[in-house]
């Protein structure tokens, strides 16, 4: 779920600092040997109540309740995109992202992972910040102040090291929760990731 504001230390839940956080993560090179999307089940009905997980993520997420129909069929409602801190009207216009998407996690250890481990990753609403509802167009990067990354354009599958989101006040929350996230499911960082990861935290 989106996270709220606080302090680093405070959202990551550890009480460590956002620099302590990184420093646990395992640093290893990465592989994207053998990957393709498939092999991550998304949007499941876990619970039985007629939402998928994106349906989820869209009610637990929403500032305005949208009006929910039947198959969980969504209308109204309004969000915020923290990604480039920007107000969402409709539905349609929001894309549920794996903060450390699909592929990076495949990269980082869900390789080695069974089909249903995977499944769980890729619908998992056990914590705040792991999937967020953001506008489309917010996975274009701009390059913030002192961030000292080569960045790409769009997020896709990208790490800290070419993506950060274009809202200069998501930094703290968007590098504490891409920690947290690997921490949780025990999955690695690579060299160039940590470096951009460390170079966010200064400024948190």
């Amino acid at each position: 779920m989106a996270p709220s504001p606080g302090s680093s230390e405070r959202r990551n839940g550890s009480g460590l600092s956002l620099a302590e956080a990184i420093g646990k993560l395992k640093v290893a090179r990465e592989s994207r040997a053998g990957y393709v999307r498939e092999k991550f089940k998304l949007w499941v009905d876990d619970d039985h109540d007629g939402c998928d997980t994106r349906r989820e993520v869209l009610l637990a997420e929403a500032v305005k309740k949208p009006r929910q129909g039947e198959d969980c069929k969504l209308t109204g409602g309004t969000w915020r995109s923290y990604y480039d801190d920007k107000s969402v009207t409709d539905a349609g216009k929001l894309d549920i992202d794996h903060l450390v998407p699909l592929a990076e996690a495949w990269d980082s250890g869900a390789s080695k992972w069974t089909a249903e481990r995977r499944e769980i990753y890729a619908n998992d609403l056990s914590a705040e910040g792991s999937l967020v509802a953001v506008s489309l167009g917010s996975k274009r990067a701009r390059t913030p102040s002192g961030a000292g990354c080569t960045r790409r354009s769009s997020k896709g599958d990208q790490d800290p090291a070419e993506w950060l989101p274009p809202a200069e006040g998501a930094l703290c929350t968007y590098a504490t929760g891409w920690v947290a996230t690997k921490l949780r499911w025990t999955l690695s960082a690579d060299r160039a990731e940590t470096k951009a990861l460390h170079k966010v935290a200064k400024g948190c």
